[in-house]
């Protein structure tokens, strides 16, 4: 008896995350380097900013040697791969992310070590900054799969993970010790053949035509998303 298999998938390797920046409207995406340590130490750390590091493996900090040992540690790592989100007017860096967990030959590739400034949080720009990483890691990079993982108590992460298209695939229970702490993962993913829909999605609500007078969004992106 012929036991069921997966339908055939094109063997090819997908590229490394580019040390090039990427470039949107508001934001763009510059590998992260110890040139940003000086804007961002001041907006995400700081001892008074230690809730942002709350869900990190690393932070917060103590004073800024601590912070600028860990960015120029971070600057040097090709797995995780960092970037600096940078506000096109200012050219100042707001917040930091990468990609990681980089599989090359199973074209899987996931967003983490999420840490966004007040400057950046729950704004159009942290929106983008998220579509621009999507866009290159399906069209530019050629991936399968892009994940989101995150602390199951993390609640904001979840409703982040939700909005920006990531279909929830269940929680891995006590899959990690973090900071002594055990956690339990709650997994997120788009497919490539989910992205035409995410994409369009994005581009709608990132399109200056979807916000009023008061810069308000007139549809969300779950209702873009037909959801």
């Amino acid at each position: 008896m012929d036991r069921p298999v997966g339908p055939p998938v094109e063997v090819k390797q997908a590229l490394p995350p580019p040390s090039t920046t990427i470039t949107g409207r508001s934001v763009q995406l510059e590998p992260l380097t110890p040139t940003h340590i000086d804007d961002l130490y001041p907006l995400i750390g700081q001892p008074e900013q230690a809730p942002l590091w709350t869900y990190i493996p690393k932070g917060p900090f103590n004073d800024k040697a601590s912070f600028a040992e860990l960015i120029t540690t971070y600057s040097n790592s090709k797995d995780p791969f960092f970037y600096a989100i940078i506000n096109k007017t200012t050219q100042k860096p707001i917040g930091i992310f990468s990609l990681l967990r980089i599989d090359l030959t199973n074209r899987v590739i996931e967003i983490g070590f999420i840490v966004f400034s007040p400057l950046l949080q729950r704004t159009t720009a942290a929106t983008e900054a998220v579509y621009l990483l999507a866009k290159t890691v399906f069209e530019d990079l050629g991936y399968r799969r892009f994940e989101w993982k995150c602390d199951n108590l993390n609640a904001p992460s979840k409703r982040a993970a939700v909005r920006f298209g990531f279909t929830p695939e269940g929680v891995f229970r006590q899959h990690l010790i973090v900071k002594g702490r055990n956690r339990d993962t709650a997994w997120f993913s788009i497919l490539d053949s989910e992205w035409p829909v995410v994409k369009g999605a994005f581009e709608k609500w990132l399109d200056p035509g979807n916000f009023d007078a008061d810069e308000k969004q007139v549809q969300s992106l779950v209702e873009l998303r037909g959801v």
